[in-house]
């Protein structure tokens, strides 16, 4: 059951995280549409996979800011806020998200 929803003001970033990769994307929730999404996959970034996660949300941060998306709310999902997770909201953030 999902507590954190979005919406057109304050849309959710919502994380997923696998063994290899990293998934990032900005819904609302009310119409139920992905505005913005960024993966480690379609970058070009070499290191970890913590570095892997902090260049991804900087990569979301833009895209959303070109978008005219500024504030967001985090949903982590079942993750702990927590190395890879800790380390994508932090490039968000880096990049000029506000949550």
């Amino acid at each position: 059951m999902n507590k954190i929803k979005g919406t057109k003001q304050r849309p959710r970033l919502s994380v997923f995280r696998s063994c290899r990769a990293i998934y990032a994307q900005i819904i609302d929730d009310q119409k139920g549409r992905t505005l913005v999404a960024a993966s480690n996959f379609k970058l070009a970034v070499k290191g970890n996979k913590t570095v892997q996660a902090r260049a991804v949300g900087e990569l979301l941060a833009k895209k959303a800011l070109k978008k005219k998306i500024k504030k967001i709310v985090f949903d982590r999902g079942s993750y702990r806020y927590h190395g890879r997770v800790k380390a994508l909201a932090e490039g968000a953030r880096k990049g000029g998200l506000i949550f």
